[in-house]
């Protein structure tokens, strides 16, 4: 019995007719998607997907730099974890943060106290927003050559911005506006809070769902094919591999669900969070309430009590739950293993392929040893992110800086392990022979209902008559038969009892394994 595995896509983003990103020739563009952001009333945020490659560049220029990588993750799996690259790398973050202080300048122009500030053109308006819709890599490497010279990488952003507005005649104005009030945290936190968002709902959350269906779909068909469970590595009562297997879908589900309700937590209040600078050049404008406004309308939760950053609990119970999730993958990982290595599940093989340099015949389940191995990286990262990052001396200090640049490889670690597991999923093929022969021979389980039934019925002893029998014994189906017939029970009960295999004693798991949809949580 084979398993065909479907991606099924979860999440509803809708393509755009608007223009893509302006290409260079290092940036390859993906179909441009969007995603509304909440509040209902908030700012439309449109971004891209866009995997960075080296366009144009020879095979071997790029299995060069598959050498030289120090991370796998930009070498030899880089092709499965480039989805991440748009939002989580260098490139992702000067974007966002060209997005946000475009944004509060915009922001700044429709507060009518802030008379330096007009409301912009239409115009001026759409030019602002095509540096957004147009930031390609040459744009990026242009911040990065005045960060050179700055050495700060906020700063050169704003430098940046003001170069490319200098030539438009209104927006030159009011030049000194970009980054007005703010401090540099006031711009990366919300950076970050918008990466992690888009990366969760363009490419996590998206695997993550086609695991859970990939898992569920292995629940629903093998729902009827019974199974010898092992409790302590020793045999015990019957369950059904659907059963089994749903367990899985549900408890991924259960997380993936309480990482989709993550409120992503911005701030946006200066120096050390009490709009110092703002009050001192606009002491009449209800600052806090501005503040709030413009980080809800690029769909983020304001986060009021605040020092100089946003103190990254929420990021912290985020991680948390990702690294739940893996270690619930970890051990469907480890019980695939092991249920390959019974014997229960065959593994298709690849003509090419190779298992072992020395040993011909093998299949090695290497699919569920990559994921469980890239899962173990990922929470040791996920865990030093959660415990590090709510942690800033006094008002600030600079650790968490170069702890959140690292957020992408561990996303990246996760994402690779969850699509080694699918892919493992995807070559599996139930042995019911095998599975057949070992229920056969463990007649010894059916010591449970026998026992049971003896209990309903009044026979003195049952538990102790029937660890007679069977503890540490091999017993066929005829000593099974011949105990049952010497009961001293009704008929009825004899006969429903002698009607028992190890095949046929799994209670409810069939029912329970088709049934699993309905606790299943996904995206919609």
């Amino acid at each position: 019995m084979a398993l065909t595995n479907t991606k099924i896509p979860c999440l509803s983003l809708t393509p755009t007719t608007r223009s893509l990103l302006n290409p260079s020739k290092s940036l390859c563009l993906a179909p441009r998607v969007s995603f509304s952001v909440s509040p209902t009333d908030s700012l439309k945020l449109t971004t891209s997907r866009k995997v960075i490659a080296m366009a144009g560049a020879s095979s071997r220029d790029l299995e060069m730099s598959n050498l030289t990588a120090l991370s796998p993750l930009d070498g030899r799996y880089w092709g499965k974890v480039n989805e991440l690259a748009s939002s989580m790398s260098e490139f992702g973050l000067i974007y966002f943060r060209v997005l946000v202080e475009i944004k509060w300048l915009l922001k700044l122009s429709n507060i009518p106290e802030v008379t330096e500030v007009p409301s912009f053109s239409k115009e001026a308006q759409e030019y602002l927003q095509g540096i957004i819709d147009g930031f390609c890599m040459d744009d990026a490497l242009e911040v990065k050559k005045i960060e050179r010279v700055t050495n700060h990488d906020v700063k050169a952003v704003e430098y940046f911005l003001k170069q490319r507005c200098e030539s438009h005649p209104e927006i030159a104005k009011v030049l000194e506006f970009f980054h007005f009030a703010c401090t540099s945290e006031d711009i990366n936190n919300l950076s970050h809070a918008l990466m992690l968002r888009e990366a969760l709902s363009s490419v996590i959350l998206p695997t993550m769902d086609e695991l859970i269906k990939s898992i569920s779909l292995m629940a629903k068909s093998f729902a009827y094919v019974p199974m010898l469970s092992h409790t302590h590595g020793q045999a015990a009562s019957p369950t059904t591999l659907g059963k089994e297997m749903a367990i899985f879908a549900v408890r991924l589900s259960e997380e993936r669900r309480y990482l989709s309700e993550t409120k992503f937590k911005g701030k946006f209040a200066g120096a050390v969070g009490n709009y110092n600078a703002h009050i001192s050049a606009y002491s009449n404008i209800d600052w806090p309430h501005v503040a709030e406004e413009f980080v809800t309308s690029l769909g983020l939760t304001f986060n009021p009590y605040v020092t100089q950053i946003e103190p990254h609990d929420y990021m912290a119970r985020l991680f948390n739950t990702i690294s739940q999730f893996n270690n619930i993958l970890i051990d469907f990982d480890r019980d695939i293993w092991s249920y390959i290595s019974l014997g229960y599940f065959k593994q298709i093989t690849k003509a090419g392929e190779i298992g072992s340099s020395t040993m011909p015949h093998k299949v090695n389940p290497i699919d569920f040893e990559n994921s469980e191995g890239n899962l173990g990286i990922a929470n040791a990262q996920l865990a030093f992110l959660s415990m590090k990052l709510p942690i800033s001396r006094m008002q600030r200090d600079l650790t968490d800086s170069t702890v959140l640049r690292n957020m992408g490889v561990a996303l990246g670690h996760s994402l690779l392990a969850y699509k080694s597991a699918i892919q493992g999923i995807g070559k599996l093929q139930v042995n019911e022979a095998r599975l057949k022969e070992h229920l056969d021979h463990t007649w010894e389980v059916l010591a449970e209902p026998i026992q049971t039934v003896m209990r309903r019925y009044g026979v003195p002893e049952p538990y102790e008559k029937l660890k007679e029998l069977t503890r540490g014994r091999a017993v066929d189906e005829e000593n099974i038969r011949k105990f049952i017939k010497g009961l001293d029970l009704p008929e009825e009960a004899k006969d429903q009892l002698l009607e028992l295999t190890p095949h046929k004693y799994v209670g409810a798991a069939a029912a329970l394994a088709l049934a699993v949809d309905e606790t299943v949580h996904l995206g919609h």
